[in-house]
């Protein structure tokens, strides 16, 4: 009896103790919250006993590949890396920092991107890209969505003919640019038809969005960037016959968010076909787009799958809005004009392209004199290690001021090559044929400089980063700087 009396006791005790706490706890929460506006503005601040305009100081300051890390420790710090504000304090301060974007294919068509910090040599997966269903589409698969167990709201979505969301990768044949700090993938071909949508990637915010759709459906368009608006030339469509080439472009304004229409391009080459059935053969088609010199400049070619002839090209200056003949020299040798924006480029005024050889072993760079008119070899071999099928199987890229060739390595991982050319300016001065050229390169593997021979006609090959990406293609890429 006195036990069970004792643990009555005890209970009541125990029962008011906590009452007491409780009733503390409370008064201290009421004194905290009546507490001076400094304890407050203490508490909220990012780093404790600093102001926030320092701590945004510090945020700044540090290299982006930590900014995965920062976003970790807490909501406030998640959204301090995540405003325009930080980047563009990053940019006065002259922090900004450059990166290589990679888009890859890998099995089932599937697409993903990969972003190279050069400096930590630290390879980041972006988030996948959205893919919308259409509503014809969405209607043939909705008993099969039903069957799924999905949500009536979807259904709803579905009826109405909005744009469902789905698990599925990006479409096939779309284009790739970057302009303001942000990534744009646009067009393709999804379910056999052509596509107009347009998807944004913005890596402030870590996240992809859709913004307006293109003035026409488009696959395999070229791409390009001027005066911080992007330009898409060409392409392809689906009409009744299979897929035709367009002559139409575009262009797109990040700030308004809204497209507007540009000349047509013309095919001047095309129109001086010898007889009307090769006119009718032989489609012309825009193979490749790089901005150069304040203008877009478009090699061309007319193709009959699987035969290409190349035909010169245009060049589109947005002062005059007009296009004109591209300088003969200029069409004439640019080489792999094929495989487009993906094998040229154009670093510190220099327009450089990719001319495959005929060993399948290497390959050589040319850049392009203007004064001239005329391609020269300024890297003699460029080495080459994929010799598969697919669809790039080598890219090339501009970033650090330095020349940049990506590929497979010997090991099949995806290797980004950076070229140290003592004096570009020399090497320029030979002559366009690759036996001129005595450039050199010596083991990728090893990112040795080769021996012997003068500096001046040494090229060394320098790995500066790798990555086994599996069985997944190349297929594009970008550089932003933010």
């Amino acid at each position: 009896m006195g036990s069970v009396m004792s643990l009555s006791c005890s209970k009541r005790k125990a029962t008011n103790q906590n009452d007491e706490f409780a009733g503390e706890s409370r008064k201290r929460r009421k004194t905290c919250s009546s507490s001076s506006t400094e304890d407050v503005e203490e508490y909220c601040r990012l780093i404790p006993s600093l102001p926030d305009e320092l701590s945004i100081q510090i945020l700044a300051r540090l290299p982006r590949i930590s900014y995965s890390s920062v976003r970790l420790v807490s909501r406030r710090w998640r959204s301090a890396v995540s405003t325009s504000e930080l980047y563009s304090l990053r940019k006065e301060l002259k922090r900004t920092e450059e990166w290589l974007y990679v888009l890859t294919k890998g099995q089932e068509d599937k697409l993903l991107w990969y972003a190279l910090d050069p400096v930590s040599t630290r390879w980041q997966r972006l988030p996948p890209m959205p893919v919308i269903v259409y509503e014809e589409e969405s209607r043939r698969s909705l008993w099969n969505f039903v069957s799924s167990s999905v949500r009536v709201a979807e259904i709803v979505r579905i009826l109405l003919g909005r744009r469902v969301p789905s698990e599925q990768m990006p479409f096939c044949g779309c284009a790739i640019a970057a302009v303001n700090g942000c990534l744009y993938v646009l067009g393709g071909i999804s379910k056999s038809k052509t596509v107009s949508c347009v998807w944004r990637f913005d890596p402030v915010l870590n996240s992809w969005s859709e913004v307006s759709s293109m003035l026409a459906n488009r696959a395999y368009s070229k791409t390009g960037v001027l005066d911080r608006k992007l330009y898409v030339v060409g392409g392809v469509d689906r009409g009744r016959g299979g897929l035709s080439p367009l002559q139409t472009a575009e262009v797109y304004d990040p700030n308004t968010d809204a497209w507007s229409e540009v000349p047509s391009m013309p095919f001047t080459k095309a129109q001086v076909l010898p007889n009307a059935f090769l006119a009718d053969l032989l489609k012309p088609i825009a193979t490749g787009m790089t901005c150069y010199d304040g203008r877009l400049c478009v090699p061309q070619s007319l193709y009959s799958w699987p035969f290409f002839v190349d035909v010169g090209g245009e060049v589109f200056d947005p002062e005059t809005n007009l296009w004109v003949e591209m300088p003969s020299g200029m069409g004439e040798g640019w080489p792999a004009r094929q495989a487009g924006t993906k094998l040229s480029v154009v670093v510190d005024g220099e327009l450089y392209a990719f001319d495959p050889s005929s060993s399948m072993e290497n390959g050589k760079i040319k850049v392009y004199d203007q004064k001239e008119d005329a391609w020269k070899v300024v890297i003699g071999e460029v080495p080459i290690y994929d010799l598969t099928d697919s669809e790039s199987p080598y890219l090339l890229a501009g970033f650090h001021g330095k020349l940049h060739f990506i590929t497979r390595d010997a090991n099949h991982n995806v290797t980004v090559l950076r070229a140290d050319v003592p004096d570009i300016s020399d090497s320029s001065s030979s002559s366009s044929s690759s036996s001129s050229s005595s450039s050199r390169f010596s083991s990728v593997l090893s990112g040795k400089g080769n021996v012997g021979g003068n500096k001046s006609d040494t090229v060394i090959w320098k790995v500066i980063a790798s990555k086994d990406f599996g069985a997944a293609e190349l297929v594009s890429c970008q550089v932003i700087d933010i």
